[in-house]
């Protein structure tokens, strides 16, 4: 079987979530099918600058066709964010929601026109992303070979009118959560299209070594871990407010003792000079892992997500999580691997990191029960199975549904859309229970 994987940047060093996603499922299933990527020259997700040579290489082993992008976004960021606005805030039409997708990018017509080849070479294709330019038109050109990835989340993109459509016409999707699910469904009516809840595994290394990361960064005090882009819309200001409240805390109920909040990842947001805070700035794979090895616990400040991979790694090494609870998906993975505590408030988020660190042997209890939720959903043989099932399911049954029209030329222009912001408003909320998760398992 000839599979085909389209996602909007592609690279070895490219470590964001959705391209870090596809790589990992580009190299895991070429040991069992014959796997190509279609991509882009970007390596940039806020330029779209083309950094990489056009045509065709090899990453990791893995076949890669490279297109160029035509409009880089560097002067074009103030009108995507005016485009932003007009179709999240208020009233407009499907054509306005048209050129916000062009607008996102990263526009390749060369890579959109290779798509129409691929519908005679590859049985599928994985389209990662909805909200990029690429997905969106590989699923439009090829709705039945198409299995869309959709690492959607609770944000305003959700409710835009394009996406629903797309969400009914492909041929199958492959969830990252059931929160994400749910949410799809809500917005679109899907429920006939197959899908199945998968996420991703991740490349834990064999040992990864707490005393090597202590020597390497003077890691000498517990800390408490996170990894991640350092930005506000990931919780993070939040998060120091939240950190440096707790440490007052301690002090005036003469609790203090020496911890620290230590960060790995690319800030966009000033970091605190605070005695208790560590940057170590972007690391390697191999020191993340020693690093996450050495760490009390992981904290996810994150209020949207559509699957936490690094929560995954923690919970792989045996490591407690502390979770936003505003965060659907997050509070569902701590509910559902009954591994991770979660905070709404400083209070909570005090009271959840004191038993954690005062209770080592609640701290390895609530660690072990993430190495098996690891091990039982998220272990590479479990995640490949699926995808094999699912290929294997499509390949035995034809397709019952299609890919709806775009509107003619004035219907895509009548301002009746309503705002994406009260769309996604609308929509209901809430974790997915672990019985409710059960279902699928069952079926």
């Amino acid at each position: 079987m000839k599979l085909g994987i389209v996602v909007q940047r592609y690279g070895a060093d490219i470590n964001g979530g959705a391209e870090l996603h596809a790589r990992y499922i580009a190299e895991r299933l070429s040991a069992h099918l014959d796997v190509r990527v279609l991509t882009t020259c970007a390596r940039d997700y806020l330029t779209w600058r083309n950094e990489f040579e056009p045509g065709e290489t090899r990453v990791n082993g893995i076949p890669v066709e490279r297109f160029p992008v035509v409009r880089e976004r560097d002067a074009d960021l103030i009108d995507f964010g005016r485009r932003s606005t007009r179709v999240f805030s208020h009233t407009h039409s499907l054509e306005d929601e048209l050129q916000w997708l062009d607008a996102q990018g990263p526009v390749s017509p060369a890579l959109v026109a290779r798509f129409e080849q691929a519908a005679g070479e590859f049985d599928f294709v994985l389209a990662f992303s909805i909200r990029y330019h690429p997905a969106y038109h590989l699923a439009r050109t090829l709705p039945r070979r198409a299995v869309l990835v959709p690492t959607a989340e609770r944000e305003s993109a959700l409710g835009l009118s394009l996406f629903p459509p797309v969400f009914r016409g492909v041929r199958a999707i492959m969830y990252n959560s059931f929160e994400e699910r749910a949410l799809i469904q809500a917005v679109s009516g899907n429920q006939h299209v197959p899908g199945v809840v998968v996420g991703v595994g991740s490349e834990i290394p064999p040992a990864p070594s707490a005393e090597r990361a202590r020597q390497k960064f003077g890691l000498r005090n517990p800390f408490l871990l996170y990894i991640g882009r350092i930005d506000a819309n990931k919780g993070c200001a939040q998060l120091f407010e939240l950190f440096m409240d707790w440490l007052r805390v301690r002090y005036l109920t003469l609790r203090e003792r020496e911890i620290d909040l230590v960060l790995i990842g690319t800030p966009v947001l000033e970091i605190p000079n605070h005695p208790r805070i560590r940057h170590l700035g972007f690391v390697t794979d191999a020191d993340k892992f020693d690093v996450l090895a050495a760490a009390s616990l992981l904290v996810m400040p994150s209020y949207y997500e559509s699957l936490s991979m690094v929560a995954l790694e923690a919970w792989a090494l045996g490591k407690p999580v502390l979770a936003n609870a505003r965060c659907d998906v997050l509070l569902g993975q701590c509910l559902r691997s009954n591994a991770g505590l979660y905070y709404q408030n400083a209070e909570e988020f005090g009271g959840a990191l004191d038993a954690i660190l005062d209770s080592p042997a609640l701290a390895d209890a609530i660690g072990e029960r993430g190495r098996r939720y690891y091990d039982d959903h998220y272990d590479w043989p479990v995640i490949e199975r699926k995808y094999l099932d699912m290929f294997a399911r499509l390949t035995s049954t034809p397709p019952a549904h299609g890919m709806e029209a775009l509107p003619g030329f004035l219907d895509r222009r009548r301002r009746d859309k309503p705002p994406a912001d009260v769309v996604v408003a609308s929509l209901p909320s809430g974790p997915v229970l672990p019985d409710e998760s059960l279902v699928e398992a069952s079926s």
